[in-house]
Parts: structure tokens; sequence; C-alpha cells
């Protein structure tokens, strides 16, 4: 059984309150019961977390290089400006690990700022505004790859 980890940056533990009408009505728990789930289908382990550090998103993508792990991303506002953050991403490309960046909403649908992510380039590929049905995408994409 492959293990893939899904990580979520800041203020993605407040869904279903922050912004329904952008990001939806499902909770971070029913995130991870839905990554977790959608995971077991595919016969892989979901290890799904959530931090509004940008140390410890670091640290975790740190960690997935150093255990070969495929990488499920939603770095959340640090998409725009995190350069080390994309450098961490970078590394997974030498340890032959896929990253796959998602966003629940469609940031180019949105303020200008959000137009661009520092992320994108060294990921595997990018999913955005099909709501958290991206995460099962994303984790089908590896799956099947």
């Amino acid at each position: 059984m492959s293990k893939v980890l899904v990580l979520n940056g800041p203020n993605l533990n407040m869904l279903g309150s922050r912004e329904p009408e952008v990001y939806g009505n499902a909770t971070l728990s029913h995130l991870i019961d839905f990554c977790t789930s959608t995971g077991a289908e595919l016969g892989m382990e979901v290890d799904v977390r959530q931090t509004n550090s940008e140390d410890e998103l670091i640290r975790w993508i740190q960690e997935a290089f150093e255990q070969k792990l495929d990488v499920v991303l939603n770095p959340a506002a640090f998409t725009h400006y995190s350069y080390a953050l994309r450098d961490a991403c970078a590394m997974l490309k030498s340890s032959n690990s896929r990253l796959i960046e998602v966003h629940i909403s469609n940031p180019h649908a949105r303020e200008t700022f959000r137009h661009n992510s520092v992320i994108s380039a060294v990921a595997s590929g990018v999913i955005a505004g099909f709501g958290i049905q991206g995460y099962a995408l994303a984790l089908r994409a590896l799956h099947d790859n």
C-alpha cells in the first residue's frame, strides 16, 4: 500500500465556516474523512494534515522527500509568495516523489494577487476550482499514473 501525504496550509482549519460561498460547507474533519476514504478505495494510505505554520508545512514536505512519498498540497495563501515552501517542494522531484497542487476555489477567478503560484512550476500537476473533489482527483491521478 502506497502512502500519500495530503497537506493543507493556513486557514484551511476554518473550512465550513470561512467564506462558505468560496470554499463550500465541508469542514476540515469532513475533508480528512473524504481523503482517507478515497485513498482506501484506491488502496492508498492517506495521511491528511493541516497547519497555519509555514515552518511546519516545510518540515512535512522535507519528510515526504526523505521518505520518498507523493504529496497532495493545498498551500493556501503560501501559494502566492512562499519561496521557502517552493524550494522544499522542488526537492521532491529529486526523490522521484510527485506533487499535486490543489485549490478548493479557482484562484484565477478571484483577486489578482491570487493568480500567481510560486508552487505550480515545481508541481507534477495542478487542480483548482472543483471544491474538495479536487483532492479525490489528485489522489486518483497519483494512483493511475
